[in-house]
């Protein structure tokens, strides 16, 4: 069943390649149409966050970022089908890297370097990473239920030659990497909310008192290596640019909770900037610091 599933995952991919993606921006606009107004998706946990993020804005204001939001993630869904089978050349037209000599540095020295994504903007495409840095690039990812999606995902992210890693493994794989002297950089997903009985940490992000994950933070002390964040700008349909910010140049001497806390800071200030490009509808907030 789990390869049935895989074949006609394929199957969509390889017809979406048929078209062009400002052809495909039509199926989007229904995926749109369709998930707002008639399925109504997770409207009202993206209502909720949206609310509690933002309690300054007038309600006609949250529903035009609402409506942006679904517009935006209808697209993001067309585009990973259709990165599936994307060739190198486009990808090199759609994604640019504005400061690569930033990573390159340290990666140079022989340096690990770790780098913060949120899921914001298009986070699927940052796995063709590899094109643009001349260097070891492993996604880190959480293995899915599904064999068939999981399966999907893993070619997808591996296409540009990306080595995904499980978040289990991973440090493991830097530690090894880091004992024989090969430099890598990876790319963890930052802002999900841990498992109640993993949480250590809490902070104020978005208004609202948010629970952390610490492993950017503990895997890179761990190693002393470099930590960037990840900005995904979004100059128009289909284009994305990729700012890379130093959160430290030597994780061990930093004090602790401080590099998690400067990542939280920066991710919330390329929120407010664009809110719309932002997951809005993942639970991000289903603990609360009371129930402690």
């Amino acid at each position: 069943m789990e390869q049935f599933l895989y074949l006609i995952l394929r199957g969509i991919t390889r017809t979406f390649n048929f078209l062009p993606l400002s052809l495909l921006y039509f199926v989007s606009d229904f995926f749109y149409l369709n998930s707002y107004y008639i399925l109504k998706y997770r409207r009202r946990v993206v209502r909720e966050n949206l609310q509690n993020s933002f309690p300054e804005l007038p309600l006609s204001e949250i529903i035009k970022i609402e409506k942006k939001f679904y517009r935006h993630i209808s697209d993001i869904s067309v585009e990973t089908l259709y990165f599936s089978d994307i060739s190198k050349k486009e990808v090199e037209k759609r994604i640019s890297i504005e400061n690569p000599e930033l990573p390159m540095k340290y990666l140079k020295e022989g340096r690990q370097v770790i780098t913060s994504l949120g899921h914001y903007n298009n986070w699927e495409w940052i796995s063709s990473l590899k094109l643009f840095l001349d260097t070891t690039y492993y996604p880190v990812y959480k293995p899915l239920h599904s064999k068939a999606f999981d399966k999907f995902y893993f070619r997808l992210r591996s296409r540009f030659g990306a080595t995904p890693i499980d978040k289990n493994q991973i440090f493991k794989r830097l530690y090894k990497d880091a004992k024989e002297g090969i430099p890598s950089i990876s790319g963890f997903i930052n802002d999900q909310s841990p498992k109640r009985d993993n949480i250590q940490y809490w902070t104020t992000f978005l208004n609202q008192e948010t629970a952390m994950f610490l492993g950017v933070e503990k895997i890179s002390k761990k190693l002393d290596a470099v930590v960037l964040a990840a900005e995904i700008e979004k100059p128009k349909r289909g284009y994305y640019n990729v700012r890379f910010t130093l959160i430290t140049e030597n994780a061990k001497d930093e004090p602790p909770y401080a590099i998690t806390q400067k990542d939280a800071q920066h991710l919330e200030s390329i929120i407010k900037k664009n809110p719309e490009y932002w997951l809005w509808s993942h639970k991000r907030w289903k603990h609360k610091k009371e129930e402690q």
